[in-house]
């Protein structure tokens, strides 16, 4: 007995409903501004202890996973500070895995309000303490700190306090000595000659940078000169002068991974260099970029990317698999030199290449990396 197939031909009785697989126009404007908004994030005013602290919540709020936390430096605010880095193509596959808050001192933030003659501008030790009150608000359990200068200086203080509540710290221009008194003399000789401006300009560019005037440069001192906030600024660079030593020794230091980044010939290189000194080898990275300036999170942040993509992946948080697609795109060596308390040291190249794999180095090492 033999089966014959038949070839069937089926045929839509039904036409498309009216509208249908085309585009919605209200749908799609929906969509365009919940993008907006995802990118623009989540803007939000904390109550703490001690003021108001401005924060934009980017991401979905996982507590899975440490938020990434962000604290920016005199004379700028969260946007003009970190939005370069954050955007970088490179970084969105860091960004998409971890919800990042960017925190803006009182009074820094776009649109804030003059402060009154006479205030009282918080000092350095209570902006630190405003901090536990943001993972509260938020309901995160740890964060990975991402601090700039004066931010370094508040994210190293609150890690301090509060070893339990900080997995990971990325400290660029760290200075963690309080003003000498030939540095507040100096200070006191350059307010008489130079406006505020200026003298935050010489804090965030390296000379070479204010010698040859860059388009940087420039584009920040005009920003600063417009700023409705200036008095604010100013308020909040004084506090940065008063700060106190953070008191960092081998014995006495943060309990978790610390990577260290500062510009080749920036204005905080010796106190980075000085600061590394201090802290423990098995737990701390030293990045120093050149043709970085001031600001290696503007001017190089492709490189400070590939640096925190490692130190991320040491800390356990993303796959090898997803670090290897980001380094694709390019290919890079890192010469580095590791040392050991008591060993000589060693030179070893990193190679991040179109084969990828590589697993970062070891915590147990003290990195400096010169790219």
């Amino acid at each position: 007995m033999t089966t014959e197939m038949q070839e069937i031909a089926i045929t839509e009785e039904k036409p498309l409903l009216t509208g249908q697989g085309q585009a919605d126009p209200a749908k799609d404007a929906a969509e365009i501004a919940a993008r907006i908004l995802l990118d623009q994030g989540q803007e939000h005013s904390i109550e703490t202890p001690h003021g108001v602290l401005h924060a934009t919540l980017h991401g979905t709020g996982n507590t899975r996973r440490p938020a990434i936390l962000t604290f920016h430096d005199v004379g700028l605010e969260s946007k003009s500070c970190f939005s370069t880095l954050f955007k970088f193509e490179e970084m969105q596959e860091i960004v998409k895995n971890f919800t990042v808050v960017h925190l803006d001192a009182p009074g820094q933030e776009e649109g804030a309000a003059v402060y009154p003659n006479g205030y009282q501008y918080p000092p350095m030790e209570l902006l630190a303490e405003m901090i536990p009150a943001v993972l509260q608000y938020f309901n995160f359990r740890t964060v990975i700190g991402v601090g700039v200068g004066a931010g370094a200086y508040v994210l190293s203080k609150f890690t301090l306090s509060n070893p339990e509540l900080v997995e990971g710290l990325v400290l660029v221009n760290i200075d963690a000595n309080s003003r000498g008194w030939m540095d507040w003399a100096a200070q006191k000789l350059t307010t008489l000659t130079s406006s505020v401006t200026e003298q935050i300009l010489s804090h965030l560019f390296s000379q070479e940078e204010m010698s040859a005037n860059t388009e940087l440069l420039q584009s920040h001192r005009e920003r600063m000169n417009k700023a409705p906030n200036l008095a604010n600024i100013d308020l909040f660079w004084k506090s940065y002068n008063s700060r106190r030593d953070l008191n960092i020794d081998r014995n006495s230091t943060f309990k978790c991974p610390v990577m260290l980044v500062v510009g080749d010939q920036a204005p905080y290189e010796d106190a980075a260099v000085e600061c590394n000194s201090k802290m423990d080898p098995t737990t701390t990275s030293f990045l120093k970029m050149a043709d970085a300036g001031g600001m290696p999170q503007l001017t190089q942040p492709a490189k400070l990317t590939e640096a925190f993509k490692y130190f991320i992946q040491g800390m356990g948080y993303m796959a090898s698999s997803c670090m290897t697609r980001l380094s694709r795109s390019r290919t890079t060596s890192l010469s580095s030199s590791y040392s050991m308390e008591g060993s000589r040291s060693r030179s070893r190249t990193l190679s991040q290449g179109s084969q990828g794999g590589q697993l970062p180095p070891s915590p147990s090492h003290t990195m400096e990396v010169s790219c």
